[in-house]
């Protein structure tokens, strides 16, 4: 699996700029070329920009997988037109609701998404329809904020290091994943915001150590 660690706008949170699927990379129009050109040869993915409420804070406001696209009902309406004019075959919901920093309270590949406890039950059944996937409740060591903490993609998992060893468990049982736990940007438990990963590589913050980073390599490889 392919590594590389970088830095987006002086942030080491690149997970709060782009979220990524196996064929596409979702990320912030206003990054520039070169992040870009960077992130989606190293995800070997085609890069789709857009942006959410003015921002590009894409990894915060939106989820993706193979099936369809979630974007917070922050983003404005000629936001959501853009995107869906692209020409993706990708579903494109919007997820109206007070949880509306969408890639921190979910965390999904192509076969499930886990979402923070507290979306409602039309949120719940939203979040299935877009994605076309199981949807599981959960948190770890009260984290609700599932995809800040944790990384999910097809091939593996990484749980943050606040896990309990019944919380591991049950996540490995839940995705079918043997797990590992770890930090990123020495020492953060923020590893979903940290990281833009897929089933053919990750790219991380600059500043997580050589130990992070290995730890996340293995589990998703």
């Amino acid at each position: 699996m392919e590594a590389a660690k970088y830095s987006i706008f002086g942030s080491d949170y690149v997970g709060v700029f782009a979220t990524v699927t196996d064929d596409f990379l979702f990320a912030g129009s206003g990054l520039t070329g070169n992040v870009k050109e960077m992130m989606a040869k190293t995800l070997e993915v085609r890069r789709i920009e857009f942006k959410v409420s003015g921002t590009d804070l894409i990894g915060l406001f939106a989820r993706a997988n193979s099936n369809g696209i979630l974007v917070s009902g922050m983003a404005e309406s000629h936001e959501i037109e853009a995107l869906k004019k692209d020409g993706l075959d990708l579903k494109v919901g919007v997820l109206d609701s007070d949880l509306n920093a969408v890639g921190n309270n979910i965390l999904a590949n192509d076969k499930m998404a886990i979402i923070n406890p507290d979306y409602s039950e039309h949120e719940e059944k939203l979040i299935e329809d877009v994605l076309d996937v199981e949807v599981i409740k959960a948190s770890i060591d009260g984290f609700k904020t599932v995809g800040a903490n944790n990384i999910l993609t097809n091939k593996g998992l990484v749980l943050n290091n606040k896990a309990t060893a019944k919380e591991k468990k049950d996540w490995e049982d839940m995705t079918g994943f043997e797990s590992i736990m770890t930090t990123a940007n020495t020492g953060a438990y923020a590893i979903g915001l940290a990281a833009v990963a897929n089933s053919k590589a990750v790219v991380v913050g600059n500043t997580t150590t050589g130990y992070e980073l290995a730890r996340i390599v293995e589990a998703l490889e």
